[in-house]
Formats: structure tokens, sequence, C-alpha cells
């Protein structure tokens, strides 16, 4: 039998450890994935004693000493090899004896023993990875190890270290290749010695210990996977990282660790509710595991859930984060001043606090956005109401709330509750309905729920109902039938216009007016409001307040032309009532082309303002220009737009002293205020509003 021999000299144990340790290092963020291996422990060996084995040809070969038991260490181990006591002899068969009681007493070994309780070859820890003792073995003796080969080229696979327990989980960076061998401790009997270990040979009978082997290299593998996934995490590629947990789950499913490096995935990606899931399923796998409970303690601090943050953060056996801890406190102190101005209608107040603790961090939080759109509809900003719901955070799967309360609601209940009251300000009463009989469901024994519960079903009864009276031409019969909505909703904007209207066909010009009033109280650019008092007032003669709603209209609505006419009527009215001339007012929109110098100083000297675009039909400038020019026509009614060919109107050309094309001069009630060459739309724009105003 021939012997190999690997002294610790030859081993680098620095750069073993720094290889090792390195592969460890990884930065503890809050969302970083979790780089805690797998324990393996310090293996135990049942042998004693330290002992010399003689080879075939009667020569002897020392073991070698290490104090590594397969974990990284950041200190080179001392070489030292402890003489054998004088009391003690060698043996035929590398066993040790001596007196009684001069040392610990050796098992007494029997033929066939099993060497680990667990199946499977043991394994050798070589400094960067773990190698299967076939026929080459080490005995572990308390101080190191020996290794005892049969193969002349074992000396050079195998370096010397600790034999470690078959079925032990190995740590970073370690490898194992796992034979379905069991092998045994010799009995110093034939050519192995005592406490060699011997080859095992398969049997038809090693179905439990095949199993074994089986799950372990399930392990070793699954743990190479997540280290791939890790590598993914670190450059960003949370796809690929993600699919890389999911395998290493699938093939290791009662872990822990390989959860929460999940969840870390899913959070990156934006998907927080998963990544809660996860959490709350390593927790469970884990009770103990501090990472998901620090990690649950984040993401529920994002969600706006103070009860389970303080649970997670506050867990026995952990220092909450400095960090985590203040943030906590800072929401908290808003969330108490969202409250109490809440209770005294302060809505301001509300707002401010609620974008300040989104500002800190709780920047996923339904029902603190539900909150700031709550205060916005209160302020009668409906359409910023509406916007903050339509970003609030979707979740596929709401996160699990325990039965939070926000504001004395449920916290998903409370959301719906808000965005059912949002939905019935906009006249989708259905959608209204809808919203509040899922919060009712959620919620049951809440009184606000109830309550708006039946006044939206009354609200939306109400409109159908005067909606069907109106389409009938029972004008009388439909007012009373949205004022019947309106007591159980005074600030339903959509029933005081649907009101006004009917006022309106009934004659009843102030009445309808009132109630745009009321409409346009509730949401300020309210178009059918607008355009439903424009025209009462002018039914009433008021053709100033007409003009102003129009005007108002026509900014909202630059490109529609029934708002222009509608405009351009009411300022011929304004302008006949007022005693001026108006035969020769235009639609706005058309731009008139002016070919004759008389003409054009009749155009030039008409009331008002008036832009005359000097151009040539083959200039590229021109062309260009000119459909803007079109825009502004439809932009500004109240300006007259002409255009002149400078080479069909050489005369005009030549009085107005054009050299350069396209030039635009403005002129009011006759008088040129203004040259232009050559313009950019906004500086055009920008004249023609500063002289229309």
């Amino acid at each position: 039998m021939s012997h190999s021999k690997k002294s610790l000299q030859d081993i680098n144990f620095d750069s073993l450890t720094n290889r090792f340790a390195d592969s460890l290092t990884f930065n503890d963020d809050n969302n970083k994935p979790d780089f805690k291996e797998l324990d393996l422990g310090s293996p135990v060996s049942p042998l004693l004693t330290r002992g010399s084995v003689s080879n075939a040809n009667g020569v002897t070969t020392s073991t070698s000493s290490s104090s590594s038991s397969g974990s990284a260490s950041g200190k080179s181990n001392t070489n030292t090899t402890p003489q054998l006591p004088k009391n003690k002899t060698k043996n035929h068969s590398g066993e040790l004896s001596g007196s009684p009681g001069s040392g610990p007493t050796p098992r007494n070994l029997k033929p066939g023993h099993r060497r680990s309780v667990s199946a499977g070859p043991p394994l050798i820890y070589s400094g960067s990875s773990f190698s299967t003792v076939s026929s080459s073995a080490s005995i572990y003796n308390g101080n190191g190890a020996h290794s005892v080969s049969s193969n002349p080229n074992a000396a050079s696979v195998l370096p010397s270290g600790n034999i470690c327990p078959s079925g032990k989980i190995l740590k970073t960076g370690m490898a194992c290749r796992v034979s379905t061998r069991t092998d045994t401790l010799g009995t110093g009997t034939g050519n192995y010695g005592h406490g060699s270990i011997m080859r095992g040979h398969s049997n038809n009978n090693n179905n439990n210990h095949n199993y074994n082997n089986a799950k372990l290299s399930n392990v070793v593998d699954a743990e190479e996977v997540k280290r791939a996934g890790n590598e993914m995490y670190k450059r960003g590629n949370f796809v690929e990282a993600l699919k890389l947990y999911d395998k290493a789950i699938s093939m290791s499913p009662e872990n822990a660790a390989y959860r929460s490096n999940r969840a870390a995935a899913l959070t990156a990606m934006g998907r927080l509710s998963e990544a809660v899931s996860e959490c709350e399923e390593a927790v469970r796998l884990d009770p103990a595991y501090m990472r998901a409970h620090q990690r649950l303690a984040s993401l529920y601090l994002r969600l706006g859930q103070v009860e389970n943050v303080r649970r997670h953060l506050f867990f026995p056996g952990q220092h909450p984060d400095p960090a985590e801890l203040h943030k906590l406190q800072s929401f908290e102190k808003h969330l108490n001043r969202c409250a109490d101005s809440r209770k005294i209608g302060d809505w301001k107040s509300v707002v401010r606090e609620t974008d300040a603790a989104m500002a800190i961090g709780v920047d996923s939080s339904p029902q603190l956005v539900a909150c700031k759109a709550e205060a916005l509809l209160k302020l009668h900003q409906i359409e910023d109401a509406d916007f903050c719901l339509s970003n609030m955070p979707r979740f596929e799967h709401y996160p699990p709330t325990s039965q939070v309360k926000f504001f004395g609601m449920v916290a998903e209940a409370y959301v719906l509750y808000v965005r059912a009251q949002v939905e019935m300000a906009l006249g989708r009463f259905e959608n209204a309905v809808s919203a509040t009989e899922k919060a009712e469901l959620i919620d049951c024994n809440n009184l606000d729920i109830a309550t708006l519960l039946k006044n939206v079903k009354m609200v939306a009864r109400a409109r159908t109902r005067g909606n069907d009276l109106f389409s009938s031409g029972r004008y009388a019969e439909a007012c009373s039938a949205y004022g019947e909505g309106l007591k159980y909703d005074t600030c339903n904007s959509v029933l005081y216009c649907n009101r006004a209207v009917c006022w309106s066909k009934l004659g009843f010009y102030e009445k309808s007016i009132e109630d745009c009033n009321e409409a346009l109280k509730i949401q300020p650019n309210y178009t059918k409001a607008l355009l439903r008092r424009a025209a009462s007032n002018g039914k009433l003669g008021r053709w100033s307040e007409a003009v102003r709603d129009y005007e108002v209209l026509r900014k909202e609505l630059p490109g529609d032309n029934e708002f222009a006419e509608y405009l351009h009527h009411a300022q011929i009215a304004l302008r006949k009532s007022s005693g001026e001339f108006t035969n020769n007012m235009k639609l706005g929109g058309e731009v008139e082309e002016v070919s004759s110098l008389e003409n054009f100083k009749a155009a030039i000297s008409s009331p008002g303002v008036s832009i005359v675009h000097f151009k040539v039909e083959s200039s590229e400038k021109c062309e260009e220009i000119s459909p803007f020019v079109n825009t502004l026509c439809i932009r500004y009614p109240l300006v007259h737009f002409f255009k002149v060919d400078v080479e069909e109107s050489l005369a005009v050309a030549k009085a107005e002293g054009i050299r350069t094309i396209p030039t635009f001069k403005i002129y009011k009630n006759g008088d040129k205020v203004k040259e232009m060459i050559c313009p950019s739309h906004q500086i055009l724009e920008e004249s023609v509003r500063s002289y229309s105003l």
C-alpha cells in the first residue's frame, strides 16, 4: 500500500482564507439577497488518538495536523505536530496502544462498523472544494488528518484536511461528487489497519442511503443555483435572478434563505405584495430567521402598515435597524397629524402630511394615496383626486393586512371608500356603487361605509330617473328627480348641471345659472357647466359674461370649432349691444387674403388688432409657418388675420417696404405697433397674445 503525505507548510492558508472569505462577502443593504450559506458545523471523528500508519514495506508515515474544520477563517492555523507519548507503542495494524488511564479509550469498533450515521463517503475540505474519499481517505485524530491512499496519484488529488460527515450541508464555494458506496472503518485485519476507511460496495438493500445521497446532491446543486442568482442580482438582472431563485426553491423548497432572496428580486422589480408573501413563507420555514424579519419590516413600511412593521422590526432577539426605526417614527408622526387634520377638515394639511410621509419612503401605500385623494376631493380638485388614484400602486394580490385599521376602517376598505366618492363626484355612479359594495364586504360593520353605500345607491337611482324623464321631455319632473338625488349628495356637480339644463329648457335661465354656479364651485373646470352658463347668460343678454365663459372654453379646447363659432357669435352680439360696427367681422379661424392696396388699407384700419402675413408661395419658410398662422386664428378669434402674397401684390409690398419674407406686421386700430421678420412660433404667438388682451 502506498502512502500520501502532505504537510501544512505545503498549504497557503492565507490565500485559501482570503479566497474563501471573498466568496462570502456582500453588502448588507436592506434589499440585497441573503448570502448566508448553510452551516456544516464542525466534523467529529470517533477516532480519538493520533498515530502512524505502516505501509506494506514497513515504512511508517506520520500524520499531519490541521485545525481547519471546513469553515472560513481570517487567521492561519499554527503548524504543530504533537509527539507520541512514550508509553504508547505502535502495532502492525496502525493502532496506538498504551497503559490504562494514559489517554482516552478508543471505541470498540467491530468489523463492518459504519464511519458515519449518514450515507455516502466522507468529504475532505481541500481549501476550495470538497472531494469524495474513494481509493484514498483521511483519518481525523482530534488535531488533524492523515491521508492514506491505495492510489499512487491520490496524494496530488486530495490535499490534507478534515473529514466531514456525509449528509452535512456544504459551505459557500464547495462542491461535492457524491458516491453511492458505503465506507466502513477497518478493525486491523488484512491489509487495512484499525481505523482505516474501507471502500464499500453498492447493494440492492441500500435504498435509504442512496436517497440520502441524492438529497445531499440536491442541496449542493441548489446552493450553486442560488449563488448564480446572487450574481445576476448584483448585475441588476432581476428577471434572471428570479428564475434562478425559483429553480433553487424547486430543488430545496424548505430553505428559508432562498425564499428571502426571491423576495429581494421581487422587491427590485416592484412586485411588493409577492415579496411580502415570500418573506412570510421564509419566516414560516424558519421563525428565527432575522434577515427575513428585517426585510418584512422594510416592505411593510413602504406599504404603510405600522403594526406589521413593529411586529417584525422588534422581533425578540433582534435589534431594530436605526434607519428603519427612524423612518417608522417619522411616518407615525405624519400619520397622526393626518388623522388630526382630517377630523377638523383641514384638508390642505392632510395633503401636506401625506406628501411628507411618501417622501420618507412610504411610497407604495394604497391607503396613504387614498388619503391624499380624499383631501383633494374635499378641496374640489376632483380631476387631481382621480389622477392620484389612477397612479396608486396596483397589487394583483392585496398585501396581507390582518384587518389593519386606517382611520378606523380596514385599510383595503378605506381605499375603496375613497374611490367610490371620487367616482360619484365624476358622475360614474355605477362604479361608485360597485366600489362601495366591495368595501362593505371587507368591513361590514363600519357605519361610514354603510351610509355611503345608501347615499350612492339613492343618487344613482335619482340620476337614472332624471335622465329618463328628460329624454321624455318631462323637464319639470326631471328637475325634481335630480333635486331628490342632491338630498343625498349635496356636492354632486353632475346633478347640479343636469338640473341646470332642465331649468334652461323651462325658460328659468336665472335658476339655470345658479345651478351652474354651484356645479362650478365643486368642479371649477366643468366644461358642461361653463357651456350651459354661457348659453343662459346669452339668453338673458349678458353677452360680456357669455363671452368670458366661451373664451375659457376656447382656451381649454382650442381645436373645437363649435366653441369657436359660439364665441364668434357672442362677440358679434356684444359689439352690437355696445354700438360697434360689425359688418366686416369674420368667423375666427379664417385668414383673409388681401390682393390690392385699397383692400389692404381698409383691412388694417378696422377696429381692433390685425395681423398681416407677408409671404411668397414658393418659400419653404412661408410654407412651414402658414399652418401655425391658421392655428393662431382659431386660438385668438378676436384678432383679424390677413395674408399678402408679395409676388402677386407688388404695390402692397412696395408701399410697406417688404424686403424679406416671411414678415409679420401687427396693426391696432389702423396703426402699426410691431414688425417681425422670420419669427419663431413662440415669439409670434406671444406677440399676438399680448396685443389681443
